[in-house]
């Protein structure tokens, strides 16, 4: 799970692809932004049965105040998807409410909310060299690859946000984080838009506009911590969902006897753009930098395995697909790996695209106890599907050492140590191994024909693991195979399996509970997409000529 990379698949990918076959028309509605780079804009998104509109306020913050904590009280730019064109009075009320966050009052015409600080060096420093009249430095874009970076974006009903449930019938956001992600799409247009308004504003008769080669190698960073990684713990049936399209999208094509030539030469072109693209993932983290150097020789080995720049020689053999796969699994890191699976699925999208809209689930249909299994049955399934767990010592400190639990200040998911902090007794029920034990040791007891109705009865504090259970017997992926309060926990490996999904690159663990990422890096902006293709953009592009600054 800590390896994974985005795929066709991923969501920002899908995303882009319907917008692009359903023809949306992007436009920027208002533009009422200071030279202090306060202020308003509206950027509209209208598709063929809704409309919706980003709305942008713009904010000048000392340095001393910007953070990406989620604890965070300012930010350089605050958001808000809003469902149809906000009138002057609507616009009023967000801009009394939106700056504020968690702490304004939203109604359920309000989609999304988000904020985003800005990346000060490269930000302060492009915006310089368009107003003098020239473009910024490759180097520099490439270095961070985005200009501001969102440290929140809140959808799905919270903070009185509108629920999931009166969106989710909409075409466009049936899949899994289309309303958020559409919102980040529209927030990468309004960070180019800022930086360009304020070198005009700074020197109106040199000023440039950013080359737009260069634009599409920025994207929109994000800070992510901890409050995204219970996401996978408690939504079991989305989450095999997510990954039985992905396992099913591979499953399709090793299953392929012969290699179109076509995917062949896609294939090698692939490859060779992920090797040159390597050298601009940037991280300060030591152990993610040891895998990326591993990487580099891991592809470096898949060239050499498929024969030539174009993969002709060994594509050509029968099953290759399958062939490289089974290859990898004794050659390759599992970083190497799970980057082998991307590119594999890459040249099928004829094949494997309709997955992508087969990702959500409606929850609720699928959360009930079936009463009437007996303790036998219960017992049986624990022993058949949670092996991992039952052969835990959950009585050993390392194996118990910590606890999740929700902060009163930001409501949001945190990680504490057992046996060093207090708070233990308000823990969230995500012990999922240990909770399976302890039901097991009870089951154990229990009359073989007992039904489970009766059983719960008497073992209430069982219910959530007898339901997850259940679940897992029919939907094989739905739980994550290891102890989630062991003392070796590493909760970024969550995160980036979950932002993997969503489509990020550019992983930057920070400390092994958040990671900076990059989101739409490279691609083509919501002017350009109907004529540019809506998939190409996520592997690095070649090389922009030597004089290109």
């Amino acid at each position: 799970m800590g390896s994974f990379h985005q795929t066709r698949l991923s969501f920002m990918r899908a995303l882009l692809r319907s917008l692009k076959r359903e023809r949306w028309r992007f436009e920027r509605l208002r533009w009422r932004v200071d030279a202090r780079g306060t202020g308003l804009a509206l950027y509209c998104a209208h598709g063929p049965r809704h409309r919706y509109t980003l709305v942008c306020f713009a904010h000048d913050l000392p340095a001393g105040q910007r953070s990406d904590r989620v604890i965070a009280e300012a930010w350089d730019a605050t958001f808000v998807l809003y469902d149809g064109i906000p009138d002057e009075r609507e616009i009023a009320r967000l801009a009394h409410n939106v700056p504020k966050q968690e702490a304004g009052s939203y109604r359920q015409s309000e989609v999304v909310l988000s904020r985003a600080n800005r990346s000060v060096r490269v930000f302060s420093q492009l915006v310089r060299c368009l107003a003098g009249g020239v473009q910024p430095d490759l180097e520099l874009i490439e270095r961070s690859g985005y200009l501001m970076r969102t440290t929140a974006v809140y959808g799905n009903g919270k903070f009185g946000l509108s629920d999931r449930e009166r969106i989710a019938g909409r075409p466009e956001f049936g899949a899994p984080f289309r309303a958020e992600l559409l919102s980040v799409y529209l927030i990468r247009w309004f960070t180019v838009d800022l930086a360009e308004h304020l070198a005009h504003a700074a020197n109106p008769d040199r000023a440039v506009k950013l080359d737009r080669g260069l634009a599409r190698r920025l994207g929109v960073g994000n800070a992510t911590g901890l409050g995204m990684a219970p996401f996978l713990v408690l939504h079991p049936a989305l989450i095999h969902r997510w990954i039985h399209a992905r396992e099913t999208a591979l499953a399709r094509v090793r299953a392929l006897t012969a290699a179109r030539p076509a995917a062949r030469v896609q294939f090698g072109q692939l490859l060779e753009r992920m090797r040159a693209g390597l050298a601009h993932w940037h991280t300060g983290d030591r152990r993610q930098q040891r895998r990326i150097e591993t990487l580099k020789a891991d592809l470096g080995k898949i060239a050499e395995r498929i024969g030539n720049r174009n993969g002709r020689r060994a594509l050509e053999q029968t099953a290759p697909w399958e062939q490289l796969i089974t290859w990898s699994q004794r050659a390759l890191s599992m970083e190497g790996q799970e980057l082998l699976v991307t590119l594999v699925l890459e040249p099928h999208g004829e094949l494997i695209d309709d997955l992508a809209e087969q990702m959500a689930i409606d929850e609720s249909r699928h959360d009930g106890i079936h009463g009437d299994q007996t303790a036998a049955e219960l017992i049986d399934a624990v022993e058949t599907n949670y092996r991992w767990a039952l052969s835990t010592d959950y009585a050993d400190p390392a194996q118990c050492a910590r606890f999740w639990y929700v902060s009163e200040e930001k409501l949001e998911p945190r990680l504490g140590e057992r046996f060093e902090e207090d708070g233990a007794d308000l823990e969230l029920p995500l012990s999922i191994g240990r909770d399976i034990a302890a039901l097991h040791a009870d089951l154990g007891a229990a009359d073989p024909a007992q039904p489970v109705a009766e059983f719960l009865l008497t073992h209430p504090q069982h219910r959530h693991a007898v339901r997850r259970i259940q679940l897992t017997a029919r939907f094989p992926y739905a739980e994550i195979r290891d102890n989630l309060i062991s003392a070796r926990l590493r909760p970024i490996d969550l995160l980036r399996c979950k932002l993997s999904f969503f489509g990020a690159n550019q992983f930057d663990p920070k400390s092994d509970r958040w990671v900076r990422i990059t989101m739409y890096q490279h691609a083509p902006f919501p002017d350009e997409l109907a004529g540019m293709d809506a998939d190409d953009w996520v592997y690095p592009p070649p090389p922009l000529p030597k004089n290109a600054r």
